[in-house]
């Protein structure tokens, strides 16, 4: 029989649901501060500068999940969540100061701790809600994730309008103070309208608070949330960029698709802890998973061009050459017809193209009174691939990967509270702060990846790789605990998790 919530719990979600949307929007400034600054010369920062400004913040806010998590078991999450809002203010309105990319580093090290407040939100959340609850109202509070949309929707805007659209560069400077107002603001509304709570660990020593991070589990789980909340994290970023460069787009139609993948992921994430909830979040994470390695491996095909040897044309009879053009070579009154380059090999961009075009022609090696033997090549075979990459269709496959990730954003979190419900802070905090480490390796990694090959898409092929081994890993997780459940209890491996590792 299913417990019933009170308003009370409700009211709470909507608060930390709130907050966690302000803060996870403070988070992603940089995605597309960095992007605007770097377009505009302000700053003169290659892909690799870009890609630790960007990982920055991420990485702040993901090594002290830890520390936050076991704080809220702790002490309860209104103080904590509160104080929050107020201390990463400060360098948030510091960051209008900075001219340097290493003040830049260290203000957004600063505003990066609003990446915390998941950690928080997550067992502040979990304390009010029963265990039939918890799937869709940590689902819930993770549709914050939606913060991201925010910034990339709304700030490239504002940044236009505060700069005069590029006239005046240095107002890009009033955006962190926005910012900053807006997360002092949030921490009054916090500290006004919540009330504490604390679960039932909250007396346990902090050795055995931490006593569960010895469970494979929590690493397991971290992994996957490496992959569906860090990695959705880095892309939230590296999106805006990505666009601009392989598409062209200016800054704001390109924050406008990087949005288009944020809010989706983060909305669908209630959806997520639902499914969880109804399912069993094991076999959510399946589905996700395998999503998610079908999805990558058709976005790692580049926009590419590719030029190949045709069909060429040899002589069947030695002579001398007496004529040649685009469409006919003769030789010895033999007519030798040419293939000749046409429009068609000049695919245009404008084009709905879904499937790679091919387009053939040959272009004559020989001139006029050259003397030529049998079997000797008069006209080379040229055959060009085209592969476009359409911006719409690959705009439609990256909203897909992002809500496929938001359904397992949820899919993690409610392993959580299955295996471990007396410790969803200390755990939740670790495999936030696992999650989180992708958030930040991610655009470091993509920038390496881009400097050595040369290829947008090579993130996509790390994404692909990572996706595989965590499918594996799923796979060979269930496989053990089925061997080790009587067959009638197999349809619920997810309510009976606390005897397997």
């Amino acid at each position: 029989m299913e417990k019933t919530v009170n308003n009370k719990a409700h009211k709470m979600l909507f608060f930390n649901t709130l907050a966690f949307t302000i803060c996870f929007a403070a988070w992603m400034l940089n995605g597309v501060l960095v992007t605007f600054l770097v377009d505009n010369q302000v700053f003169k920062w290659g892909p690799i500068e870009i890609g630790w400004l960007l990982g920055i913040p991420v990485l702040a806010g993901s090594i002290f999940r830890l520390p936050a998590g076991i704080l809220t078991d702790k002490y309860g999450g209104r103080i904590i969540f509160g104080g929050l809002l107020l201390f990463s203010a400060i360098p948030m309105y510091l960051l209008s100061y900075a001219n340097s990319f290493f003040w830049f580093a260290i203000a957004s090290f600063g505003f990066g701790l609003t990446g915390i407040s998941f950690a928080i939100g997550i067992a502040y959340t979990s304390v009010w809600y029963p265990r039939n609850w918890q799937g869709r109202a940590l689902g819930i509070f993770g549709a914050g994730n939606a913060g991201a949309a925010l910034t990339t929707l709304l700030a490239p805007s504002i940044l236009k309008y505060l700069t005069n659209n590029g006239a005046n560069l240095e107002n890009w400077r009033t955006l962190p103070v926005i910012y900053s107002a807006a997360l002092v603001l949030m921490a009054i509304i916090f500290l006004i309208f919540t009330e504490n709570k604390k679960p039932a660990s909250s007396n346990k020593t902090i050795k055995q608070l931490l006593q569960p991070l010895k469970d494979v589990r929590v690493w397991r789980f971290g992994l996957f949330y490496f992959l569906v909340f860090g990695c959705f994290v880095a892309f939230s970023q590296w999106l805006v960029p990505y666009f601009v460069n392989v598409y062209y787009l200016p800054l704001i139609t390109a924050g406008i698709f990087a949005s288009l993948f944020s809010f989706p992921s983060g909305v669908i994430r209630a959806l997520g802890g639902w499914m969880s909830d109804k399912f069993g979040a094991r076999k959510v994470m399946f589905i996700v998973l395998a999503s998610s390695v079908v999805i990558s491996l058709m976005l790692t095909i580049p926009r590419m061009d590719i030029y190949s040897p045709g069909s060429g044309i040899m002589n069947k009879k030695a002579g001398t050459v007496t004529s040649v053009t685009d469409t006919l070579i003769v030789v010895n009154n033999i007519h030798y017809p040419v293939i000749k380059k046409t429009t068609k090999s000049e695919i245009l961009d404008d084009q709905l193209l879904v499937l790679p075009t091919k387009a053939v022609w040959q272009e004559p090696v020989v001139k006029i009174g050259d003397r030529v033997e049998k079997k000797e090549l008069l006209a080379k075979g040229i055959t060009k691939i085209h592969f476009q990459a359409n911006v719409w269709i690959f705009a439609v496959l990256v909203i897909l990967i992002g809500s496929i990730w938001g359904i397992g954003k949820a899919g993690v979190y409610k392993l959580i509270p299955d295996h471990f419900p007396d410790e969803v802070g200390v755990v939740g905090g670790m495999v936030g702060v696992l999650g989180g480490l992708g958030g930040f390796f991610g655009p470091i990694i993509f920038g390496y990846l881009l400097e050595s090959t040369g290829l947008w898409t090579s993130c996509w092929m790390f994404m692909l790789i990572l996706s595989a081994v965590c499918l594996v890993w799923l796979h060979l997780s269930t496989k053990k605990l089925m061997e080790a459940e009587v067959p009638e209890a197999l349809e619920h491996i997810d309510m009976k998790p606390k005897h397997h590792k």
